[in-house]
């Protein structure tokens, strides 16, 4: 019955979408560009996800499914105040699994749901070149809080977001969330910080970027998770012409103490580390040097965690994405006191197969705190191969296969391999 609602209910909304094309001419000889201005997409993605562990106890994590991702997008009403809707459905189906499911939530029975879906709307306001959103499906995308879209569908949050470009060359950005949605989850829930067991609901964030120049963009933010931590952010990025090409500096640096219960050490208010007694305590450097010529790309990296806990984000369980030069496939290398080189290549076949790309991504950690006997190395191998269709019937059509390895001291060794298949439907 559910699966029928929501399928209904995604229906439902695509339908609407002509018909709230036909009342643009209504709309407008009120005075109103609702509509106008309006966008709205239908996001296809197939997903099989194979995760084998190479040790130790627990089922492999085998996968398959499909998601569906309709995003609308409102203008504004016309006036001072102009005011406009945002609305995200999205719903996965169950083709096949085996194992955990890390794509899927659990039934009743500890295995996989054969669906599952959610819609959600987010008012909106703008002044000018102020916006604000207020909301669920919020998906953020800053160096203190950004979402995880690695499975079939993406995680959301649900709060209020403030961005304003008032000033020439400078974003300031300010936002509350009191919630995140999984993105294999139906509901929302409280906020964690990995390792933890109390949710909250309160994460604040506050900053900017600075467009310094026309090769220079410097940022500041400031977050804090009610009861666990607050951070504070810098980040500079540097674009130099260098000889037929660009090297691209990319330089990042956190630096997070606790707060609240975290602080007096009360239980079920962790953060995950060995000699820090719960306690967040940990600075994140690192620098990215890329260097582009041409249809390539060679990167070489340097990240090092200092303090006594991992590095402190959002981390609901069930996925998240930490904005580190380190976050990769599998592993985020965020163990405290960990250093790791990263090392990548990338070319683009556009000259030879148009729309074909290629990625390879090594890293390679060590130095992390462990208990006495257990080892502190660790690394990582990523490959990608991405290709879009450019003509014919199945043109913007995408495929994408990922290999990853992960041979680690602190974890279970894993290989895992996902192909994605996505494809667009531009609806207004």
């Amino acid at each position: 019955m559910k699966k029928t609602l929501i399928a209904s209910s995604i229906a439902a909304a695509v339908l609407a979408v002509p018909t709230l094309a036909m009342a643009q001419t209504q709309t407008q000889s009120n005075g109103f560009s609702f509509v106008d201005d309006a966008k709205a997409t239908l996001g296809l993605r197939n997903l099989y996800f194979n995760g084998d562990y190479r040790e130790g106890d627990g089922a492999d994590d085998k996968a398959w499914g499909q998601g569906f991702m309709l995003n609308f997008q409102s203008g504004y009403t016309q006036g001072p105040v102009g005011f406009g809707l945002d609305v995200f459905a999205r719903s996965g189906i169950r083709l096949d699994y085996q194992g955990s499911q890390s794509m899927f939530p659990e039934d009743d029975d500890g295995g996989a749901v054969p669906e599952f879906s959610q819609i959600d709307f987010a008012a909106k306001a703008k002044v000018s070149e102020t916006e604000l959103k207020v909301g669920r499906g919020l998906q953020p995308s800053l160096p203190v809080v950004t979402r995880n879209d690695g499975r079939l569908l993406p995680q959301t949050y649900s709060g209020a977001m403030l961005s304003s470009n008032e000033i020439d060359n400078l974003t300031l950005r300010l936002g509350q969330f009191d919630e995140a949605s999984g993105r294999n989850s139906t509901s929302h829930e409280g906020l964690l910080l990995g390792g933890s067991s109390e949710r909250v609901n309160k994460f604040q964030y506050a900053g900017g970027d600075a467009q310094l120049g026309d090769n220079l963009v410097a940022s500041y933010y400031f977050a804090k998770l009610k009861d666990y931590y607050k951070q504070h952010y810098l980040g500079a990025v540097h674009t130099l012409d260098l000889g037929a090409g660009q090297l691209i500096t990319d330089l990042r640096y956190f630096d997070s103490g606790s707060t609240g219960a975290n602080s007096s050490g009360e239980a079920g208010y962790v953060a995950r580390g060995v000699h820090n007694d719960g306690e967040v305590d940990n600075r994140a450097m690192s620098a990215m040097f890329t260097y582009k010529l041409s249809n390539h790309g060679l990167g070489l990296g340097y990240q090092k965690m200092s303090g006594d806990s991992d590095f402190a984000y959002l981390n609901n369980g069930g996925g998240a994405t930490a904005y580190l030069i380190t976050d990769s496939q599998i592993n985020k290398f965020e163990r405290a006191g960990e250093k790791t080189w990263v090392g990548e290549y990338s070319y683009n076949f556009a000259d030879v197969v148009p729309g074909l790309k290629f990625a390879a991504k090594y890293l390679r950690g060590s130095d992390f705190d462990v208990a006495p006997g257990e080892g502190d190395k660790e690394w990582e191998r990523n490959l990608r191969l991405d290709y879009t269709v450019q003509q014919g019937f199945l043109k913007d059509l995408g495929v994408s296969l990922r290999h990853a390895s992960l041979r680690s001291d602190a974890d279970r060794d894993q290989d895992q391999v996902r192909v994605y298949l996505t494809y667009n439907f531009v609806l207004l």
